[in-house]
């Protein structure tokens, strides 16, 4: 008999990395320039971040469980901002990880276009981007009405 081998699982490090190699990440001021030149900045922090620390404005906010369906041109619950295949987002969480995966999942899609925030909003902060007073945050982006 030969020896069973058993494959050990990828770790939450290795999958990371994966992700990330597939996009073209963008430090703060690049994504502030991006936003300029039309980039969607998407804000995927929870409410209670976003009420202790500030919005960045201009920033679409959709939570992260419904990222995908808002930002499918494809898909019924697409946001207005979901115009094509084409459009470049930005998606930001508070540190930067859980980003790289969401945008990992767009670009799965076809948003080829789609990266993250290096750092997300704590870095954007730091580098003295703008950012809205703390208090009441903004409500998520809802999809455009069906027709």
């Amino acid at each position: 008999m030969g020896i069973a081998t058993r494959a050990i699982p990828p770790t939450t490090g290795n999958l990371l990395a994966r992700a990330r190699s597939g996009l073209h990440r963008l430090d703060p001021m690049s994504a502030f320039r991006a936003v300029g030149g039309g980039a969607i900045l998407i804000d995927t922090r929870p409410e209670w971040q976003r009420r202790a620390d500030g919005d960045i404005p201009g920033a679409i906010v959709i939570e992260g469980n419904h990222l995908q369906w808002r930002c499918d041109p494809a898909c019924p619950g697409l946001v207005p901002e979901a115009a094509g295949q084409d459009v470049a987002w930005i998606v930001c969480c508070d540190e930067g990880y859980s980003p790289s995966w969401a945008a990992a999942s767009l670009q799965a899609l076809g948003l080829r276009q789609a990266t993250d925030l290096i750092g997300g909003f704590q870095a954007w902060r730091a580098d003295g981007l703008p950012v809205a007073a703390p208090g009441q945050p903004s409500r998520p982006r809802l999809p455009r009405p069906l027709r």
